[in-house]
């Protein structure tokens, strides 16, 4: 065991953030923190590395081992270049190197006993400088800022010159450099790319010490990690495996839950049920019979009901008007800047109804695609045109669509007065504003928070077709699927940029990789083209003029996918029918609830038709609680 973290407690304001948290991390372990934002992760790994200390608990690395701690903003000031930044960490390895010269000259000059003491340390020193790496340590630097996505050029930029994400970038090729026994890491995909994504897996893998990670990349986590540990309302709770594997576990503990508390609940008003109903028969013995259940009843420890993720928040996204089956042609398409070519002659057909993800390296030109298909920048040639009837809703990295003097409330009030409060705090809950938060004005707005509210915005018009640049940024896991179920419910066409690649796979249905100037086109999601690239070669021409057509033959691998997204359709509407058979219950139980009140009313009490009338009401709102319970369990055990 490398770290150990006991019954770690910690407020702010007296408002508990972790509450005897426990866990630990084995040597060589990869594992990853997950919760919503403000869940306390962060916080954590503060306590960990020792920049904040727990109001109670202990943390305890084990004796020599070392802890290298990558945070999400770096603060790097040098005016050292990228690669003389990342070269002062191998600079004991140097300094052998440079005594290793001096030796070699001082061999020149030197017999007998002296030389032979002087090839004894020498050797000593040549076996340690081999055992540090000090015959490839320059390799490893070039490999690791390449693999960070820094060109070969940028190598001798100054750190003082480099943007935030660049920046941390620098500190975190400098901290896997360093190969502490522990490395913990907030956040660190956050400025990479697709190509150092895959990088940085590939390298954590095979990293031979344990890595601790915080991280709202589920495909990252599904790669890296073999231990999930989720923080949950101050509490932290441990599961094996990997992301996946975690929200399977996680929902079947859910599911059980609801399960047993709705079964729970079906007793309770059925034994309820009968002993009113022994009452009413006004014997001694069915009084007595009604006593005896009722004690029994009164000893039932009565189960809480279950927190039901998501339930009270679901985004609908329904266009207005329906627009042609053509919605984008775009044809010979070409922007550069300056001497810098980003793409030529590119081509895309869009069709109505296609989710549709643009990928590739940063700076290849996938934010410029966008911009110049909604008007904001100018092509250098080539034409592209909108199908009929076809309406764009657009959202950028810049939000230039919100009122600076108004409040996140009144934001979305005033473009959309149809809504009521409750379904306004409901939309800008689902993008993480609660409470008072939602009437904060725009101006006082992080770049992130914009960003967040101009997708509640968006998610808000009745636009068919979105466009999307980077949609998941600054949000959390829930926020993202809360998104992903929306889109995958939405009949309009989409077209995005994104490297979330956990969302590409659930909301994609076609993928147009931008590299080297053009566009290759898989038909399918994010995983279908992990499985495909390899082979495009062979037929890119076949797949391009199949997918850019939107017709030609059904390839067998195509009709493999087919099938793929139909099962996937058919598991996505069971996921649908049960969480609305859940909100019908919830609303059922609210409205049973309302009568009971009702009947109570001394006022009522004594009007006989009204008893009748809120009577009848009740008993056909638990016949329909029955049913729905029983469908509830069906669509449950089908999922």
């Amino acid at each position: 065991m490398i770290l150990s973290c006991q019954n770690i407690s910690k407020a702010f304001h007296e408002q508990p953030v972790l509450a005897g948290v426990s866990f630990h991390i084995e040597d060589y372990e990869k594992a990853a923190i997950v919760g919503i934002n403000g869940a306390g992760k962060t916080t954590l790994l503060r306590i960990i590395v020792g920049e904040q200390s727990p109001d109670e608990g202990m943390v305890t690395l084990s004796k020599d081992k070392t802890l290298g701690y990558l945070a999400q903003n770096q603060n790097v000031d040098s005016e050292n270049s990228i690669y003389d930044e990342l070269l002062s960490v191998k600079a004991d390895v140097i300094a052998m190197e440079e005594k290793i010269r001096q030796m070699e000259h001082s061999m020149k000059h030197l017999s007998g006993d002296e030389l032979a003491q002087l090839m004894e340390s020498y050797t000593r020193l040549t076996h340690s400088f081999e055992y540090a790496g000090g015959y490839s340590y320059k390799s490893e630097i070039v490999g690791v800022l390449k693999g960070l996505g820094f060109s070969e050029p940028e190598f001798s930029k100054k750190i003082s010159t480099l943007s935030g994400g660049q920046k941390t970038r620098v500190a975190l090729g400098r901290l896997l450099l360093l190969k502490p026994d522990l490395i913990v890491l907030d956040e660190p995909t956050n400025h990479l790319d697709l190509n150092s994504i895959a990088w940085l897996e590939t390298y954590l893998l095979n990293y031979k010490g344990a890595v601790l990670i915080v991280s709202h990349d589920r495909y990252f986590l599904d790669r890296i990690a073999e231990k999930i540990i989720e923080i949950d309302q101050t509490k932290a709770t441990s599961f094996m495996g990997n992301y996946s594997d975690y929200a399977v576990k996680k929902e079947q503990l859910r599911t059980a839950a609801i399960k047993a508390y709705l079964r729970q609940q079906q007793e309770i008003k059925h034994q309820e049920a009968v002993i009113e109903k022994l009452r009413s028969f006004n014997r001694e013995k069915s009084i007595k019979r009604a006593e005896s259940r009722e004690k029994m009843l009164n000893k039932i420890e009565v189960l809480e009901k279950p927190t039901q993720a998501r339930t009270d928040i679901h985004l609908s996204l329904v266009p207005r008007y329906t627009s042609g089956n053509d919605v984008l042609h775009m044809e010979g398409l070409t922007k550069s800047f300056g001497k810098q070519l980003l793409f030529s002659g590119i081509e895309m057909d869009i069709k109505r109804g296609e989710h549709v993800a643009i990928i590739g390296d940063n700076g290849t030109g996938k934010t410029t695609i966008l911009k110049i298909i909604n008007g904001l920048l100018d092509a250098d040639a080539g034409s592209i045109s909108l199908g009929t009837n076809v309406h764009i809703g657009y959202y950028d990295q810049e939000h230039h669509v919100l009122h600076p003097d108004k409040t996140l409330f009144e934001e979305i009030s005033d473009d959309y007065p149809y809504l009521n409060n409750t379904e306004i705090r409901n939309t800008l809950a689902a993008f993480l504003f609660t409470g008072d938060e939602v009437f904060k004005r725009i101006e006082y707005l992080s770049g992130g928070e914009r960003g967040r509210l101009s997708l509640a915005k968006l998610m808000l018009s009745e636009s068919n077709f979105l466009i999307l640049d980077e949609p998941t940024n600054h949000l959390d896991i829930m926020s993202k699927e809360i998104l992903e179920d929306a889109l995958n419910a939405y009949e309009g066409t989409l077209l995005y940029v994104s490297h979330d690649r956990y969302f590409i796979n659930r909301t994609a249905s076609r993928i147009l990789d931008l590299a080297e100037g053009s566009l290759t086109c898989y038909l399918g999601n994010y995983d279908y083209y992990l499985e495909k690239r390899k082979s495009t070669e062979n037929a890119a021409s076949d797949k391009h003029a199949d997918c850019l057509s939107g017709t030609g033959f059904v390839s067998e691998t195509k009709q493999d996918w087919l099938h793929k997204k139909e099962s996937q359709a058919k598991q996505r509407k069971r996921e649908n029918d049960l969480k609305k058979c859940e909100s019908e219950i919830a609303s059922l139980e609210a409205r049973q609830r309302e009568l009971e009140s009702e009947m109570a009313n001394p006022q009522i009490a004594t009007d006989a038709a009204k008893l009748h009338e809120l009577s009848i009401s009740q008993e056909a709102i638990a016949s329909q609680l029955t049913f729905l319970y029983e469908q509830w369990e069906t669509l449950a055990e089908l999922l």
